[in-house]
């Protein structure tokens, strides 16, 4: 069979989604991946794993509708050609416009990963209101024509089903995209107590929580490191280059940008810090926990289902920069108990997050299994 994978973000195709669309080429089906950033930078690199890559245009954050509508047609012209048997998509503008382009041109299995409802979902205003408002029917629509439809985790999805944009009996729950346990193995915790946030750098991931907490701890305690790793944003909530510099300029953090590969900066922290308002299912927290790191994050949907408070980590309230200070001066204060949490950390991306298990159950879902096909 051939299978379309769909995203408005190539960058998160290949970081997110290459084990699964890898899985998919395993099980012997012809899988192309479709984004929005130019063949030439890209094409020869998914062919390096054996995936097919072809672009089209979307504006990921862009509110413009005459810039949607050229996105619906050049995903149905893509799909007209390739003609998939499946479609899985993902991303708001992929999930809406690339649900309807794959039913309109024929594609009967589509399977949509709702990964974190997004700040429009979850925000407040009476223009988010209105863009809320035609979301939901957006998704309504995209649910109604899906055979399946995933989440990563609960309060999502229960929040899905309670607006009738699902029926429950369509929604499969997942652990996230899950971990290449392969790629990100345990590592010694260096001696000098260092924190990290990886993360695009807007509001609803908590980067400004995650700065001003920097800035109290680093007062206290001036051999602490505070490491930040991620890129600037063309989300309205971003923060800027000027926001930032103040910290940079007094050494409050470590900047480094964005990065295509986050693994030495694991190694190099003790902590791993994540204040984000809502989540999928982070995938930085569980290359963290592979990695053998504790975890700091909030007690918000996706964040909350990697840590068992006190156990691998704390559980703290969103939006607060005291909460995240406290937690922060426990770990610093007592590193035996840190060692212990990024032990249990370990442990848990082994038993619940290890990329294969997530992907033997899309696989299975989505009817791609080499067993599936005898039946």
């Amino acid at each position: 069979m051939k299978v379309a994978v769909l995203s408005s973000h190539t960058t998160s195709l290949f970081w997110f989604r290459m084990d699964m669309m890898s899985a998919f080429a395993k099980q012997g089906h012809d899988v192309v991946a479709l984004g929005p950033e130019p063949e030439s930078r890209w094409v020869n690199v998914f062919k390096e794993n054996g995936i097919r890559y072809r672009q089209f245009f979307v504006e990921r954050n862009g509110t413009n509708p005459f810039d949607d509508i050229r996105t619906y047609r050049e995903l149905k012209k893509l799909l007209r050609e390739e003609k998939p048997n499946k479609v899985f998509t993902y991303q708001v503008k992929t999930v809406v416009y690339g649900s309807l382009a794959s039913r309109i041109e024929g594609v009967s299995e589509i399977y949509p990963l709702i990964a974190g409802l997004g700040s429009i979902m979850r925000g407040e205003g009476l223009k988010n209101k209105v863009f809320k408002t035609l979301l939901k029917v957006e998704y309504w629509i995209a649910c109604t024509l899906s055979k399946k439809v995933f989440f990563q985790n609960t309060d999502d999805r229960d929040e899905f089903v309670a607006r009738r944009l699902v029926r429950a009996h369509k929604t499969v729950i997942i652990n996230g995209s899950g971990v290449n346990l392969d790629k990100f193995a345990p590592e010694p915790i260096p001696e000098k107590p260092a924190f990290l946030f990886i993360g695009r750098l807007i509001k609803d991931k908590g980067v400004r929580e995650y700065l001003g907490a920097c800035e109290q701890i680093k007062k206290e305690y001036p051999e602490v490191r505070c490491l930040l790793v991620g890129p600037y944003d063309s989300n309205p909530t971003a923060i800027t280059a000027n926001d930032l510099g103040p910290y940079l300029e007094s050494g409050i953090v470590e900047y480094f940008g964005e990065q295509d590969d986050v693994r030495p900066f694991l190694k190099a922290c003790s902590t791993f810090v994540l204040p984000s308002y809502h989540e999928g299912t982070p995938k930085t927290i569980l290359e963290a926990m592979a990695t053998g790191r504790s975890i700091i994050t909030t007690d918000a949907p996706g964040c909350r289902e990697t840590v068992v408070e006190g156990y691998n980590g704390f559980l703290v309230k969103a939006k607060s920069v005291e909460a995240l200070v406290e937690k922060m001066r426990i770990l610093i204060e007592d590193p035996i108990r840190n060692k212990l949490m990024a032990e249990r950390s370990l442990t848990f991306a082994r038993e619940k997050y290890d990329v294969k298990l997530v992907n033997e159950l899309i696989v299975k879902t989505m009817g791609l299994s080499q067993e599936e096909g005898m039946k």
